[in-house]
């Protein structure tokens, strides 16, 4: 471990994994095969944002989502992490939203391109504040909840997920390498929607945290 504080990952982590489709009845309600592997894809820091801080609508997308995410925060850097030891690696979690250009990532999903413009811009990765790995004693077992103005909108629990947590790490360390403050989205339940200019939406891990972002335009 180094001198960094990973309490606040956020201000110098290296680099956000995400993996998509890992909730059969999320990839079932956009039309999506069920993956017999992950399915994975990169933001950069620069979408991390805070509350207090509002999510910014790109200009070029008219169909904004939310996706409602537990997030994994790598503590102890590796490659080809064995599944048996994976949860070594971890430090903690956050809540995260992967706030999604719908309407763009169906054109790039349409002709074959990366959704790099659909899921990396600026203020793409709301997060909670840190939560240490002894609050969460088994993240495969946790419900994560989503309100768009106090409308619930998504509501799951991470056992639906495919792929595990154990069997992420070794995936993607397999791959690219893991370091410390590095993050992990581990997908998203269904009741994906639109989010519109003004609206509020309040995340939570059911006994553990909850937070809140109003969404704005960036003028």
């Amino acid at each position: 471990m180094s001198a960094r504080n990973i309490g606040r990952f956020w201000e110098w982590g290296r680099k956000i994994i995400c993996v998509g489709r890992n909730y059969a009845d999320h990839a079932i309600e956009l039309k999506n095969a069920i993956p017999s592997e992950p399915v994975l894809f990169l933001k950069p820091p620069s979408a991390y944002v805070r509350e207090g801080s509002p999510i910014l609508v790109p200009f070029y997308t008219s169909n904004l989502h939310h996706e409602v995410e537990l997030g994994v925060v790598i503590g102890k850097a590796g490659t080809a992490i064995p599944q048996s030891s994976a949860m070594d690696h971890v430090a903690g979690y956050v809540l995260c939203l992967d706030m999604t250009a719908r309407d763009v990532q169906d054109e790039c999903k349409s002709k074959g391109l990366p959704w790099t413009l659909a899921k990396a811009f600026n203020t793409s990765c709301p997060i909670s504040d840190f939560i240490p790995k002894e609050k969460i004693p088994d993240p495969g077992s946790i419900n994560l909840w989503l309100k768009v103005n106090d409308i619930m909108k998504q509501s799951g629990s991470t056992s639906q997920m495919i792929f595990s947590i154990p069997y992420l790490i070794n995936y993607i360390s397999e791959i690219i390498t893991l370091e410390e403050g590095d993050l992990i989205l581990t997908g998203t339940p269904k009741g994906v929607s639109s989010v519109q200019e003004q609206d509020e939406l309040q995340a939570g891990i059911d006994g553990i945290v909850t937070m809140t972002f109003k969404v704005d335009r960036k003028s």
